[in-house]
Formats: structure tokens, sequence, C-alpha cells
């Protein structure tokens, strides 16, 4: 169960950047531009929000049924003990504010009642949000939890 579960959490993990990345430069551009919200801004912004909240359920699947969670809370010592820091703090509590951030810039985009500031709401969010995603992913280049780019099935 844990490894298709941390398979569907590596994929899933390009699909919240990519939609993230997307939902932000076009509100960028729509902001810039003086553009109209459309159905098609919407339905990014939905999306987007979903995808992000399907990672955070697949991720506390993973959390919860990780062998390398349970060994890191029953050893002391570790390989690399910034590991047991990293993935029992750092990570899972940065996503879920991340996650929780997506779900307000959504919300508030959603209600505002201008195009611009639908836009500039989204555009301020969402990249507050990538932000701590990009800190909290657990890179290959990461000093505190190096990780392949894509874990194989």
């Amino acid at each position: 169960m844990y490894i298709p579960f941390l398979f569907l959490h590596s994929v899933f993990r390009w699909l919240v950047l990519f939609s993230l990345l997307v939902a932000i430069f076009r509100a960028y551009r729509g902001w810039k531009g003086n553009k109209l919200y459309t159905k098609t801004e919407d339905a990014i912004r939905h999306w987007t929000a979903t995808i992000a909240h399907v990672q955070l359920i697949i991720g506390f699947v993973v959390y919860m049924v990780s062998p390398l969670v349970k060994f890191y809370f029953s050893k002391a010592n570790t390989t690399n003990p910034k590991e047991p820091l990293f993935f029992g703090i750092i990570h899972i509590s940065l996503m879920f504010i991340a996650i929780v951030i997506i779900t307000i810039g959504s919300s508030m985009a959603k209600r505002k009642p201008t195009d611009r500031s639908k836009f500039s709401t989204q555009l301020i969010w969402f990249s507050i949000a990538l932000l701590l995603i990009f800190l909290s992913i657990p890179w290959p280049f990461s000093p505190l939890a190096a990780r392949p780019y894509f874990r194989p099935l």
C-alpha cells in the first residue's frame, strides 16, 4: 500500500506545481493586461485547488502508512538526523499551510467583485503557496532530505 501511494504522491507533486504555475501565470497576465476573469480562469483556479487537495490527502496517507516515519520516530539516531526533522515537522507543516493558503486564495478570488481583484488575489495567494511548496519539497539537492525527482512504481 505504501509504494503505490508514494508513487501517486510523486506524480501529483508535478501536477500541483504545473497547475500552480499555470494559474499564477494566467493571473499575472490577467491582472497586468486588465483582462476578463472568464470561466476558463475560474476553472483553472478551481482545478488548481482541487489537485492540491488531492495531493494533500495522498500525502496524509503516505505519512500514516510510511515505514520511514515509523522508523524516524522510533529511533533517536539515524544516518541523517535532519530527515526526521524535515519529514516529521517541516515538510508536512509547510505543505499543509501551503494548501490552506491555496484554499483561502481560491475562495477569496472567487468572491471578489472585479476581475482585476480576482486576478490579483489569486496571484498573491497562489504565489505565496508556491514559495512554501518549493521550500518544503525534498529536492534531490536538498541538504535536509534528498529524494529523486520522480519515484518509480
